[in-house]
């Protein structure tokens, strides 16, 4: 499957560097998944890029290609959410592939673990 990435640079300074989850992005790109889902779920590239740099790493998924991944989440005005992002560590580019709002059905009450 193709992809089309949206290209976010970062303006606020020459790299993100996020606390939690021990990554310096350089710039953020977007999978055309990720915006389609982001417009759904009502969730702004704003939540998305404070969830990766103030989030907590939940899970890994080492095999995902053509960059291991990992699931990160991040209370965001109270709201919980969840980005899945991989990175290009030559470059430093951060792949935001989707972020979406945990269902309270499916993950545990502080949302680090699906039940």
């Amino acid at each position: 499957m193709a992809y089309i990435w949206l290209l976010t640079a970062c303006f606020k300074t020459k790299a993100y560097i996020c606390k939690k989850y021990l990554m310096i992005c350089s710039a953020f790109q977007y999978s055309n998944h990720a915006l389609a889902q982001m417009f759904r779920r009502g969730i702004t590239a704003d939540e998305v890029e404070a969830v990766i740099i103030e989030g907590e790493k939940i899970n890994d998924y080492p095999y995902d290609k053509p960059y291991a991944s990992s699931l990160v989440l991040h209370f965001v005005n109270g709201r919980p959410i969840h980005v899945v992002v991989s990175q290009d560590d030559t470059m430093g580019i951060c792949y935001i592939i989707t972020a979406y709002l945990p269902d309270t059905t499916m993950w545990s009450p502080d949302f680090k673990t699906k039940i």
